[in-house]
């Protein structure tokens, strides 16, 4: 499963291109990876210019179901996951060390003080991953 998208190029700048496509539509409608940015009528994306296009191009921009994928499991899995393990940790292990503390209590500060984690490790991860050209949509085509 391809996901595509077509678009008019309003920008260029070296290597890239911003790509206006209509607004909810498609894979835009449900973007994680943080290269769409909502604007006006349409949603602004940033993509690989591979093929030359110039600004009032009408082209078609593909994103890599993988990196999709990938990016909806990290935004929206993994905090939930450090919430769960937060908790078991708070309780289990670091409730030793607070005696007079009730371990629910305990428990509930470091889930959430991880969940809180998770974010900002995904920001470091997200800054990390926008430099890969694996994960940028590209544009694949000139329409006209």
């Amino acid at each position: 499963m391809i996901m595509e998208e077509i678009g008019v190029v309003t920008r260029t700048e070296g290597r890239f291109a911003t790509v206006t496509v209509e607004k909810s539509k498609g894979i835009c409608e449900n973007c994680t990876m943080g290269t769409c940015h909502v604007a006006g009528q349409g949603t602004e994306i940033e993509a690989l210019n591979t093929v030359g296009a110039k600004e009032g191009q009408k082209v078609k921009v593909i994103l890599k179901p993988y990196s999709y994928i990938k990016g909806s499991f990290i935004v929206y899995v993994v905090p939930v996951l450090f919430l769960i393990l937060g908790a078991v940790a708070g309780k289990e292990y670091f409730s030793r060390y607070f005696p007079a503390a009730d371990p629910e209590n305990i428990s509930a500060a470091f889930a959430f003080g991880a969940f809180f984690a998770s974010f900002l490790l995904i920001k470091l991860w997200s800054r990390k991953a926008e430099k890969k050209l694996e994960y940028k949509p590209f544009i694949e085509e000139i329409l006209d």
